[in-house]
C-alpha cells in the first residue's frame, strides 16, 4: 500500500503593505471626502472594513491617481459575484504565473493580464 501525500494547501492571499483611511485617501488624491464616497460606490476603489473602520489598500492609489485598471477590474469581479473582502482576497492571492499578486502587477506592464484574468473570472 502506497501512502499518498496530502494536496498542497491553497495559497493564501497576502496583507496589503499599509491601509489608508478615506481621510488619507482625500488627501492623496487631493479630493474631498465625498468623491472618496462617490468613487467607492461607483466602484472606482476599493476599501474593507479593518477594526470597524473602511480602509484602501495603499498601493491602490498612486499618487494623485488610483491604479489606472482598478476600476475596470473592481467592476470585472462585481459582475461576477464578488463582494469587497472577496475583491482583496483575489487582489492580494499569490500568483506565480504573474508573479506576484494582481495588486502588485496593476502598477506595471502586466496590469492589461490581469484585467483579462478578472474577465475571465466571470466565465
Amino acid at each position: 500500500m502506497t501512502e499518498t501525500s496530502p494536496a498542497d494547501p491553497q495559497p493564501q492571499p497576502t496583507e496589503p503593505s499599509g491601509w489608508l483611511s478615506l481621510p488619507e485617501v482625500a488627501e492623496r488624491l487631493e479630493v474631498s471626502i465625498s468623491k472618496v464616497h462617490q468613487m467607492l460606490r461607483d466602484r472606482e476603489l476599493l476599501a474593507v472594513r479593518r477594526d470597524g473602520t473602511r480602509v484602501v489598500p495603499g498601493e491602490l492609489v498612486a499618487n494623485r491617481t488610483v491604479r489606472k485598471h482598478l476600476p475596470g477590474i473592481l467592476t470585472l469581479l462585481h459582475d461576477a459575484g464578488y463582494d469587497d473582502e472577496a475583491t482583496l482576497r483575489w487582489l492580494y492571492l499569490p500568483d506565480d504565473t504573474l508573479p506576484g499578486t494582481p495588486a502588485a502587477a496593476l502598477g506595471d506592464d502586466r496590469a492589461r493580464e490581469v484585467k483579462r484574468r478578472a474577465q475571465a473570472t466571470g466565465f
